[in-house]
């Protein structure tokens, strides 16, 4: 017992790995985010209107474009290849805690998200996470989203099925500074 105690306190104690797995690929879920997508405010001189969004899904940061060549920058879990929206949306509508249903396609791809048609409620549980900015091209909502995650680890990587997805602590401080209407390039 007291070797145990010794080495836990010596810091020597292996770490306890959870490891999970997505699409065939084994993530450590207790992974640190590297620190590069943690939000923080960048000198910025891409594309964008201050008030606009910006994502840059190679990059996997999304801008929130400020005035006088500033943004806030925040780490982004992309779509994977061929899997994300290009171009030019708006902010159509915004949810807390947004209830999430897999699409048909979605479906297609991954059968065991059948088990999910009925929807998911919001909460901690949900792949959708604290908050959702649902994307829009004139009156058509894209089936694209701006949202949370309660898979941190995937921030900063290509792993959903197009969405955009953020850290909930920053999808609730893009949410709060984001109105309906805010366009959205996504690059």
């Amino acid at each position: 017992m007291w070797i145990g105690i010794a080495l836990a306190a010596s810091g020597c104690m292996p770490e306890r790995r959870e490891m999970i797995e997505v699409d065939g690929v084994k993530y450590n879920k207790n992974a640190r985010i590297d620190p590069q997508y943690r939000r923080q405010r960048v000198k910025y001189s891409g594309v964008g209107q201050p008030g606009s969004i910006v994502v840059n899904t190679n990059e996997k940061f999304l801008y929130l474009v400020e005035d006088d060549g500033w943004a806030t920058r925040y780490g982004v879990g992309v779509g994977q290849a061929g899997l994300s929206l290009k171009g030019r949306a708006r902010i159509g509508r915004k949810a807390e805690w947004p209830s999430w249903t897999p699409t048909e396609n979605m479906m297609r791809r991954k059968p065991r998200l059948v088990q999910y048609a009925g929807g998911v409620p919001g909460g901690p549980d949900n792949p959708l996470g604290a908050r959702a900015l649902y994307l829009y091209r004139g009156d058509e909502d894209t089936m694209f989203r701006l949202h949370g995650t309660n898979e941190p680890w995937s921030i900063g990587r290509a792993v959903s099925s197009g969405c955009v997805r953020l850290l909930n602590d920053d999808v609730i401080d893009l949410y709060e500074r984001t109105p309906v209407g805010t366009s959205v390039l996504v690059i």
